[in-house]
């Protein structure tokens, strides 16, 4: 990145870091503009310049533009389900590999105040669109195709509920193997029988659910 890239870059993480701490230890409501500018030694017109919804301080993703470059890179013969599979786990554990409360912090975030709640149905529209760039080029289609448009949402959504859900229930459970599962079910259909306890795929490396931090 050029000086200036790398100046607004150590900007937002700058905000993003104040936002988190104060959110961690007084609540959402207490993160207001003025104060996170202050945390952040930004202006309030920076913060708003920058991010200019503050819930998008939690949820815009910086990796989108990495998650579209991951998803085109996959196996051509690759089923597309199964390619935003393997890129948005990976994602994923990298999140909670790398930062692990600030995670779980967002996950509580989403669970807990509505503004959060909705701006996240928000913002994964607006990575939906970016994928379905993608998986359009590799099955040969048109971006705004209404099936592409279909699968992109309906996947993307799928996911999202698998987060909230595991949010929804204190974040203990293994949020990659609730989302591979998530993926199963859209390529199996619904079975009955009622839930299914959700059990991770082996693999070496296998991440553990860091431990819950203590509400502030």
């Amino acid at each position: 990145m050029s000086l200036r890239e790398r100046k607004k870059a150590k900007t937002r993480a700058a905000i993003r870091q104040a936002t988190y701490r104060l959110a961690a230890e007084q609540g959402w409501d207490a993160a207001t503009t003025e104060r996170i500018a202050a945390a952040a030694e930004v202006s309030p017109s920076t913060v708003v310049r920058y991010f200019p919804v503050r819930e998008d301080i939690l949820l815009t993703a910086e990796n989108d533009e990495e998650l579209e470059a991951r998803l085109r890179a996959r196996p051509a013969a690759e089923e597309p389900l199964d390619s935003l599979r393997a890129v948005v786990l990976e994602a994923v554990r990298a999140s909670l590999d790398e930062e692990p409360e600030d995670t779980l912090l967002r996950a509580r975030l989403m669970a807990e105040i509505p503004a959060v709640r909705a701006r996240l149905t928000e913002t994964t529209a607006e990575t939906g669109r970016r994928l379905a760039r993608a998986i359009a080029d590799r099955t040969g289609r048109d971006a705004d195709d209404l099936e592409v448009r279909v699968f992109t949402a309906s996947a993307l959504g799928a996911l999202r509920e698998a987060v909230l859900y595991w949010a929804e229930r204190g974040r203990t459970d293994d949020l990659v193997a609730l989302l591979d599962a998530t993926v199963d079910t859209l390529k199996t259909g619904l079975k009955p029988g009622g839930d299914v306890p959700i059990t991770p795929r082996a693999r070496p490396d296998r991440h553990v659910t860091p431990r819950v931090p203590a509400r502030p």
